[in-house]
Parts: C-alpha cells; sequence; structure tokens
C-alpha cells in the first residue's frame, strides 16, 4: 500500500501526550513519529493530526471524521473509546456499534483505516475498566476482520506493560512508549524501520528493598496519584468540563510533513 498522505483522529493518546517535543512546549506522539517512519520511504507525505485530548468518541466522529473525509487521505488512522471507558455506565457493545459506523463510512468515503485496540489498564483503579476494555477490544477486533482493516493490538504489548511506558498519570505513555507503538503500527502497516518495539527495557534497580517498604512506596504513589490525577479529571466531570475544551489540533491541514512541523513550531 502506497501511503502518500495520512491523517490521524484521535483523543490525548494520538495527539501525543505525554511525549513533549525538543522545542516549543508541544507533543510529538506516536502518530508524529509513525509519520516521520512514512516520510522517510515517500518525502512529499502529506499529513495531518486532527487529535485533541479528552475527546469522545462521538466528539471525534462529529469533529475530526468530516474533515478526515473531505482531506481524502491514502491512511486514516482511528484510536478512540478510551474515555468513554472511563465514564460510569459506558457500554462497551453500544461503543462497538457507533465505531463500526464510522469505520463503514471512512471506508465508503475511500478512506482505508488503520485501528487501535485499547491498552491493558494494569494499575490500580485504572484495573475496574480492564474488563470493559476488554469486551470493547473483542469488538473492535472483529470490525476490524469484517472490515478488513489494519490494526495494531496494544493489549498485546506486553512492553507497554513495564511502568517506564507510562507518565505518572498513569494515563499517557511516555516518549518510549510512543516510540514503540509507532513501530509497532510500522511494523502492522509494512513500513520498513530499523528498530524492534520489543527490545527489552534496560534492567530495573535491583537495590535490595523489604515488602514493606515497597508497599508503602506504591501506596504513596497510589496517593499523589488520586490528588494529583484523578480527583482534578473528577471533578472536570462533575462541572461537565473536559481537558480538550478550548484545545485545537495540532495540524489541522494536510501539508507536507516538514512543512507542518515547522508550521506547528511556530504556532507553539
Amino acid at each position: 500500500m502506497e501511503i502518500r498522505s495520512y491523517v490521524a483522529l484521535g483523543d490525548s493518546f494520538t495527539e501525543g501526550l505525554d511525549d513533549p517535543t525538543a522545542v516549543g512546549g508541544g507533543y510529538r506522539g506516536w502518530a508524529d513519529r509513525f509519520a516521520e517512519h512514512l516520510a522517510s520511504a515517500h518525502p512529499s507525505l502529506c499529513y495531518a493530526n486532527l487529535a485533541v485530548r479528552g475527546k469522545t468518541l462521538g466528539q471525534i466522529v462529529d469533529e475530526q471524521v468530516p474533515q478526515a473525509i473531505a482531506f481524502r487521505p491514502d491512511l486514516v488512522s482511528l484510536a478512540a473509546g478510551g474515555n468513554d471507558m472511563l465514564r460510569p455506565g459506558s457500554d462497551p457493545d453500544a461503543l462497538a456499534v457507533s465505531f463500526d459506523e464510522v469505520i463503514g463510512a471512512l471506508l465508503q468515503a475511500g478512506c482505508p483505516v488503520l485501528m487501535f485496540t485499547g491498552f491493558d489498564p494494569r494499575f490500580p483503579v485504572l484495573r475496574l475498566i480492564r474488563g470493559k476494555v476488554a469486551a470493547f477490544n473483542m469488538h473492535l477486533r472483529a470490525i476490524a476482520d469484517r472490515h478488513q482493516c489494519q490494526v495494531v493490538d496494544l493489549w498485546s504489548m506486553s512492553v507497554l506493560r513495564d511502568p517506564r511506558a507510562w507518565s505518572a498519570d498513569r494515563l499517557h505513555m511516555t516518549s518510549e512508549g510512543h516510540r514503540r507503538v509507532a513501530l509497532r503500527a510500522c511494523e502492522v502497516m509494512g513500513v520498513p524501520v530499523e528498530e524492534d518495539w520489543r527490545e527489552p527495557w534496560p534492567p530495573l534497580d535491583q537495590s535490595p528493598r523489604s515488602a514493606a517498604a515497597d508497599w508503602l512506596s506504591a501506596r504513596r504513589m497510589d496517593a499523589r496519584w488520586v490528588r494529583v490525577y484523578a480527583a482534578p479529571w473528577v471533578s472536570r466531570r462533575i462541572r461537565g468540563r473536559s481537558s480538550g475544551d478550548g484545545i485545537l489540533p495540532k495540524r489541522p491541514q494536510l501539508r507536507p510533513l516538514a512543512e507542518a512541523a515547522a508550521s506547528a513550531a511556530v504556532d507553539l
């Protein structure tokens, strides 16, 4: 498949949190990294990233999908549903019906789609939604099979179970996590790369510690996470606010990658 134009749709995962750019204070992320690999084969690659943090699937369908269809790119990536899963009462079966409809609309418009399953949430508290994510993932694999879409199976990426793949908020990946996802996307799409996303992590510090000390350290981290990240998230939900309110896509136009990067740096 020859890819000369690529549009990324989604939420904070695809926007690139928490993979900071070297300059300017913005975010890079797996999609930017994937586009860079695509551009190594096609230097004139055009790229747009319409993803915005905090967006639900319905918001992505309303705000991002029509623009992607208008661009008529050679490839669209869609990773969505995580913010829906975090909301109480969300139904993975109903969400899958909506996801299937948007995939059908993109394909009918002539836009091949690269899909993503959800991660395997293993942190405390987040484990509570693990069953819903697993059920949604089964739907996503069936949707990909039915529509003959390529799919990046994030759930099966064991390297992402290392805590070093995740930032302090436990929801967004570190730069290394994003790098590995980009490499996995390249593998799925047949894009040649010299690195391997399966490469083992460097050994962790094995300084001897008691089980009690490890337990106490973990509980302190959990308490800090609740105070710094979970409580503000709950507060936004109560007030009907989102982390994406007022945030615009970082690459709203389908432009040559080099031009888009320069424009993003100036805007930031």
